[in-house]
């Protein structure tokens, strides 16, 4: 791999020469070789490397440079989840280390094990058939159900979230996350809020929440048969509704017949357009197979509106922080349209439209 230690980036977001030190501390292995980094550039939110000593191979976690919203980018949360699903159905990788000394590289971070596996943002040559995309999207939601059966005060996060009242908790949270994130009107973003304040619907028992969970934030075995391997991204975890899960999944999936997308980085999910993927409708009728749960049409638009409204909340953080010069992502300049285009999205979806 690419070694881009030197970089200037890697060097503030990594102080290779500190983190060196000290890990040569901290996590066994060759300590005399010299630390090797590359900076994964396909997401938007918690900073990713992978990072070589020797033979040693691991996954590099830490929040992004600058302020934001209150609750984002926790790697302290990720840390605690994995290594609680480590030896569960759930497919994480393996916990290595935690460091909360901000000290060291700026900011808390964690170590974890490489899945040997590939995230589908494009469709792989095993990929060929409608039969295995079909495959591949079903897995999807099996994966979640899995996650959603998990013991989770067995697993020792009986203080891991407030179960009761989490959408209530959600609604009231993420609008207080847009008073935060606001530097404009988004009268779409604002009509939202309004209609989840007022149409909350009952939960099913709680169960962990991913809470970002979409096709490229798991990892799949590179080849057949179809099997989920990894299950990444875990920042936004906690106890709640499980059907909030659902939501976010359908909110990031494209079918056939949508519209463009609101973001560049939204054509990854062009993928599953291709023919034998299954619609959102076929997506929420096998979660509700397997897990026996009847779902509403109403309460799956609440869900799914929720989903796409807490996204363009925490991308207009975003665009706050590209607003005041402290990232180097230029992805984030698209979020002056892409949020508005998302909030009208969402409400859209309160309407009955785009399920």
């Amino acid at each position: 791999m690419e070694n881009q230690i030197d970089q200037p980036a890697v060097q503030k977001l990594l102080h290779p020469d500190a983190l060196t030190a000290y890990l040569a501390q901290h996590v066994p292995g060759d300590t005399t070789a010299p630390l090797g980094a590359l900076r994964v550039r396909g997401g938007h939110s918690n900073e990713t490397f992978f990072l070589w000593r020797g033979a040693d191979r691991w996954v590099l976690r830490r929040p992004p440079l600058g302020d934001y919203l209150p609750t984002a980018h926790d790697v302290a949360r990720e840390w605690r989840v994995i290594s609680a699903l480590a030896h569960s159905i759930v497919p994480v990788p393996q916990p290595i280390h935690f460091c909360a000394d901000v000290g060291i590289i700026g900011a808390p971070f964690y170590l974890m094990t490489v899945i040997d596996g590939v995230v589908l943002r494009s469709l792989p040559a095993w990929a060929t058939d409608p039969a295995t995309r079909r495959e591949i999207g079903l897995k999807l939601v099996d994966a979640l159900v899995d996650l959603h059966s998990v013991d989770w005060r067995a697993a020792g996060l009986g203080d891991f979230g407030k179960p009761e009242g989490y959408l209530e908790r959600q609604v009231r949270r993420w609008a207080t996350q847009l008073e935060g994130a606001r530097n404009r009107d988004i009268p779409d973003l604002d009509a939202v809020t309004r209609w989840l304040a007022a149409h909350i619907p009952p939960s099913p028992p709680a169960t962990i929440v991913h809470g970002d969970y979409r096709i490229d934030n798991v990892m799949y075995a590179d080849g057949l048969p179809v099997r989920v391997v990894g299950m990444l991204d875990w920042e936004m975890s906690t106890l709640g509704d499980p059907l909030a899960d659902l939501g976010y999944l359908l909110a990031f999936w494209r079918e056939a017949g949508d519209p463009p997308p609101a973001l560049s980085a939204q054509q990854k999910w062009g993928l599953t357009e291709a023919a034998g993927f299954p619609t959102r409708a076929e997506l929420a009728a096998r979660y509700a197979q397997r897990t026996g749960r009847a779902i509403a049409p109403e309460a799956l638009a609440f869900y799914h509106a929720l989903a796409i409204w807490k996204m363009a909340i925490l991308l207009e953080g975003s665009y706050k922080r590209h607003l005041a010069g402290v990232t180097d992502d230029p992805f984030f300049a698209e979020l002056k349209q892409g949020v508005p285009a998302l909030a009208a999205q969402a409400l859209a979806v309160t309407r009955g439209e785009g399920m």
